[in-house]
């Protein structure tokens, strides 16, 4: 049986931008899903990545989902990321384990404000880019608005694959450059597949008659400007993360989104080289390049998830293999701990839904049962190559919690729930020893939200949480132990510790920052946890 070339990819937009509903669509043209509906019915059937209780309660994606199938004689691995700027990292660390991107743009706003913060993370990796103009059914702002806000905002040449007629209720369908035909929902004996008019020539009767004489005259206009100003697709500036092809459609309503799919399978990268060190790492000298072509098996862990099973309290962890070939089975080698271990269960999803997979190759994600000796950014190989993948840091976070457990006979629930959320990565774990207290680090607010959801939820612990007044965090690195002991001891109340046990510096300002690098010029201050980088 012929291996299918990989294609892992993620959907990246602001929130409410139709990422999940596009999702949905995704899956049913993959064979994952047999309906393709609202994203919340009335039945109560929400979008297949959305599996966590509080999302459908929110209606929002808050964590990533991973979902793979096969499409046009390539195996995909889809993975939605939370559009809501709270859960940043997690989207970051989604983005380190895929080859490319489909970003959706909501055609009534334009570029918006975490659109550009995702696209600077893409920029890290020069990710190629798919763009979706969605809601094209609703009104619109004019195509030609919409691609100049995209390539001066997002500083990328866009190169129109389709175009949208009309927009709104004067919505028609969309025109297809290459196939020169307009493809409409109208007359359709289902609502996911379109009827194709011609459009070769734009002053046959029977193309006025289907349009009206307003919007065949208006598309006329659009179709010159297009051709005289837009530029031809070219596919390696797309792998190159400078071209993006762009289609306009609605994934609600299925407009140009399979169009969308078929040009992801045609371009999309398989798997490509990554940076890695040799552990341990000393200097840049044991940086090391890993080809997917390398016969060794490596990979790294790039999410972890609790509870996906309420009844059973799993916890699963999520590994993009990079190079090599792993069979069920195999005993591979965990870089961190230095051991050994066999996997006998490896998984493989559709949001919760699970197979036991036989083989895996590099591009593949598949799940791990985890007892908790799993960490975001552990490497695992087979061979000798000792390496750790890099790039897969913890940010600083900017706001803080002191948490305290209500039921002191629960306090070792307490430990357990706040470890396992913090090792997945929905808030960050500090311990100050000093006073024995459990401070959660985070990005943004609805992130101690969903904390305390699931630990209520999940463990069964009421807790209460007092905010403190902090500004941030900087992980140290120490020049000798006696630096080190004198910094502890002249800053011991903001000294703590993170959940790799690492040393800590609580910022209160800028100012006192400032003067802490001043005073102790042996220490460094980083303002990510990954030293190598």
């Amino acid at each position: 049986m012929a291996i299918l070339p990989r294609c892992t990819f993620a959907i990246i937009s602001h929130p409410d931008a139709g990422k999940t509903t596009m999702t949905e669509k995704l899956l049913w043209f993959g064979g994952v899903v047999r309906e393709a509906g609202m994203v919340k019915s009335k039945s109560g059937d929400y979008a297949k990545s959305d599996w966590m209780e509080l999302e459908k309660q929110r209606g929002i994606s808050i964590t990533s989902s991973v979902m793979s199938f096969e499409y046009n004689h390539r195996a995909l691995h889809l993975l939605d990321t939370p559009g809501h700027k709270d859960f940043s990292e997690d989207t970051y660390r989604t983005l380190t384990a895929v080859e490319s991107v489909l970003m959706m743009i909501d055609s009534a706003k334009g570029v918006e404000e975490r659109t550009i913060k995702l696209m600077e993370v893409c920029r890290m990796r020069d990710t190629p880019i798919v763009t979706f103009m969605n809601k094209y059914d609703r009104e619109a702002l004019d195509p030609f608005q919409l691609i100049d806000d995209v390539e001066k905002t997002l500083r990328i040449q866009c190169v129109p694959m389709n175009w949208p007629v009309g927009s709104g209720v004067d919505f028609r369908g969309v025109y297809d450059f290459a196939k020169k035909s307009i493809l409409s929902f109208k007359n359709a004996r289902d609502p996911f597949t379109p009827t194709f008019v011609d459009a070769s020539d734009l002053d046959a009767p029977e193309l006025k008659e289907f349009l009206g004489e307003r919007i065949l005259n208006e598309f006329k206009e659009q179709m010159q400007m297009a051709e005289a100003l837009m530029p031809a697709f070219n596919e390696q500036d797309y792998l190159d993360g400078l071209q993006s092809p762009v289609f306009f459609g609605s994934a609600l309503k299925n407009f140009g989104v399979k169009e969308t799919l078929d040009m992801i399978c045609q371009v999309a990268p398989t798997p490509r080289p990554r940076e890695a060190v040799l552990a341990p790492y000393t200097s840049d000298a044991d940086k090391v390049t890993v080809d997917p072509s390398d016969n060794e098996f490596t990979a790294f862990i790039f999410k972890i998830q609790a509870n996906m099973d309420p009844k059973h309290r799993d916890r699963i962890t999520f590994m993009r293999v990079c190079s090599g070939k792993f069979t069920r089975g195999d005993k591979i080698f965990h870089v961190r701990t230095g051991k050994e271990m066999r996997v006998a269960t490896p998984l493989m999803f559709q949001a919760r839904d699970r197979e036991i997979v036989e083989d895996a190759y590099p591009g593949d994600i598949i799940g791990l049962h985890d007892t908790g000796k799993y960490q975001i950014g552990d490497t695992f190989s087979m061979g000798k190559k000792l390496i750790r993948y890099t790039g897969i840091p913890n940010f600083a976070p900017e706001l803080f919690m002191r948490v305290m457990c209500k039921d002191p006979m629960k306090a070792k629930h307490l430990e357990k729930g706040l470890a396992q959320l913090s090792e997945e990565g929905a808030t960050q774990l500090f311990i100050r020893r000093t006073a024995n207290e459990k401070m959660l680090g985070a990005v943004g607010a609805l992130q101690f939200e969903v904390v305390k959801f699931r630990l209520m939820d999940e463990y069964g612990i009421d807790a209460t949480y007092e905010s403190v007044a902090w500004q941030g965090v900087r992980w140290l690195k120490f020049e000798d132990e006696s630096s080190k002991s004198e910094f502890v001891s002249n800053y011991n109340t903001f000294i703590m510790h993170d959940r790799e046990d690492r040393v800590c510096f609580a910022v209160r300002t800028e100012w006192d920052l400032r003067l802490a690098e001043e005073k102790n010029p042996k220490v460094k201050f980083y303002k990510n946890s990954d030293y190598v980088d």
